[in-house]
């Protein structure tokens, strides 16, 4: 196997793959990093290839093709959307995983990244300062797979030696996609009502506080975990990573300091049960510990950024 790194991102045109596939490519060179998802971009910037992670022959097949070292596989239905289709969300989230995870065990790719959620978390679940070792009692489909997909990997880390690494993403707000089907993607909605029609109605109720992270942080936290020595990972399921919590309310009022004329309104619907079954606050002492992770943005810096990037 080459020396260099040669990277595949799977699903890398959603929220978090589009800007991983950016970032990756700006530290190890646009050749070495292999875009893919179900469809084809509208502008390919670099290698891209379509893949169903569920075809493993044909993941296999771009593996070979560009000497492919690791995966971040990305692919997955989001909380809300796999509440709609519950089947083929388990189905997508547990088999994508098991073809990459089987990858890893057959020594075709040396490292293999994988992300988990808050959603692993429960109705029973501390909602403050939510330790790593927690109750874990997912009452949804996402969170379920996940929680499921996180056993699997520290399995396959204990009985196969694959170097696998994970981490519960929070709630995820950055600029460059739409929202993708998440309970949390209110929080990216917000903006792009607030500047183009000044109002907006959230179908979270307002006091509902939910762990949250500016997305430039968590690209920075997935590069970080996966050039970590192995050594120094000592969490095989996945770690805690924890950013920003607010409510709707609190993120509305920051918006408007910058935008005095914004108005929200409240209508919750389904998703609302989701939120209310999720910690408030994340304890992520040990990925700080492990691997000396710490997050930049604070509400306030995440709010004038995102405004600065979609005005």
């Amino acid at each position: 196997m080459s020396d260099t790194r040669r990277i595949l991102v799977i699903g890398c045109l959603g929220q978090v793959g589009s800007e991983l596939t950016d970032a990756l490519r700006e530290n190890y060179g646009t050749e070495n990093v292999i875009g893919s998802d179900v469809r084809q971009p509208e502008n390919a910037e670099g290698p891209f290839e379509i893949i169903d992670v569920l075809d493993i022959d044909r993941i296999r097949e771009v593996v070979d093709k560009y000497t492919v070292t690791e995966i971040y596989n990305l692919a997955a239905l989001l909380s809300a959307n796999a509440e709609k289709n519950i089947e083929f969300a388990w189905k997508l989230n547990m088999d994508g995983l098991f073809n990459t995870l089987n990858l890893a065990r057959e020594g075709k790719i040396k490292r293999l990244f994988w992300p988990s959620s808050i959603a692993v978390f429960g109705p029973t679940t501390p909602k403050d300062n939510t330790p790593q070792d927690s109750i874990a009692d997912p009452n949804t489909v996402y969170g379920i797979s996940k929680l499921a997909g996180e056993r699997w990997c520290e399995y396959y880390f204990n009985k196969f030696n694959v170097d696998v690494r994970s981490i519960r993403y929070p709630g995820l707000i950055g600029y460059k996609t739409l929202p993708g089907g998440g309970t949390t993607d209110y929080a990216v909605d917000i903006f792009h009502q607030a500047l183009k029609q000044k109002k907006y109605t959230s179908f979270l109720g307002e006091n509902s506080t939910l762990p949250m992270m500016y997305m430039p942080d968590a690209i920075r936290a997935t590069i970080q975990i996966m050039n970590e020595p192995a050594e120094n990972i000592k969490v095989r399921s996945s770690y805690n990573i924890a950013g920003i919590s607010f409510s709707p309310s609190e993120i509305a009022g920051a918006i408007k300091k910058h935008i005095p004329e914004f108005e929200i309104s409240y209508a919750p619907d389904f998703r609302q049960a989701i939120a209310d079954s999720w910690p408030k606050k994340i304890d992520d002492s040990r990925a700080r510990h492990d691997w000396n992770w710490s997050h930049e943005y604070d509400l306030e810096g995440m709010v004038k950024n995102m405004l600065e990037n979609l005005g």
